[in-house]
């Protein structure tokens, strides 16, 4: 007899607990970022960035532009602004003891933004990314400088895409 009521007592709490699980996840909201019902491509089109001074950060916010315009350049009519602040470095990592040089490095992009609403001057979302890019440096100085060069613009591409990903989680709340 105690069994009966074992089992039973599992078999509703059981139920129960489906039940519960069903209710909150119906309470989920997961969309996708770029759905047409969000807005979120017409307010990043909407986006305008800061001017920057070097060419890492010139890289990272070619790319801003070119992410957020899909293509057709930045908005003469900007509702939104993002100030931007790119610095990189690049070092060496494996030494070499033979030639008293690295042999490889690595090179890291950091990037902090401030996303603001042009009329009220609202903060909507700040933060910060980085990104580190590794590289091999050869022993001819040209293809060495063309190799960080390199790294710097696939570090630059990456924290460029991480940017505009949290810039458009933001304006899609």
């Amino acid at each position: 007899m105690s069994s009966d009521r074992l089992f039973k007592f599992t078999r509703i709490a059981a139920v129960t607990s489906l039940v519960a699980v069903a209710g909150l996840l119906s309470a989920c909201q997961v969309r996708p970022l770029y759905a047409v019902s969000t807005g979120v491509t017409q307010k990043l089109s909407e986006v305008s960035f800061s001017d920057v001074g070097t060419r890492v950060s010139q890289e990272v916010r070619n790319q801003l532009v070119f992410i957020a315009g899909r293509g057709a350049g930045e908005t003469k009519t900007p509702k939104y602004n993002v100030d931007l602040n790119v610095s990189s470095g690049t070092g060496g990592v494996l030494y070499l003891p033979s030639s008293d040089t690295s042999g490889a490095g690595r090179t890291t992009v950091n990037a902090s933004f401030t996303l603001k609403e042009i009329s009220t001057g609202k903060v909507i979302k700040s933060g910060s990314r980085s990104v580190t890019s590794l590289v091999d440096f050869p022993t001819q100085e040209f293809a060495k400088l063309r190799a960080i060069r390199d790294s710097e613009d696939r570090a630059a591409r990456e924290v460029a895409e991480m940017v505009a990903a949290d810039i458009a989680a933001a304006l899609s709340r």
